[in-house]
């Protein structure tokens, strides 16, 4: 069994009021220096048997259509 991990997070051109909001938050915290959050997601996929180049193939689709909005979203996969 392997993992492919997807981080999913807002293209850098993207507003992000969530991370803004984090960013407010940290100075009101007492987090000093803190200038830019940006928030993401993480999907664990776990596969059955072995990880050839056709199974990383098929996440990268899952990741295009259904996990990502490649429109206003950039993912990276990696194996754990």
């Amino acid at each position: 069994m392997a993992r492919v991990v997807v981080d999913v997070m807002l293209k850098p051109e993207i507003l992000d009021p969530q991370g803004q909001a984090i960013v407010g938050a940290c100075g009101r915290l007492g987090f000093e220096g803190v200038t830019q959050v940006r928030q993401g997601k993480r999907f664990e996929v776990e596969i059955e048997g072995e990880l050839d180049d056709a199974r990383l193939a098929d996440v990268r689709r899952l990741a295009e259509t259904l996990l990502a909005n490649p429109v206003i979203e950039d993912f990276e996969l990696r194996v754990e």
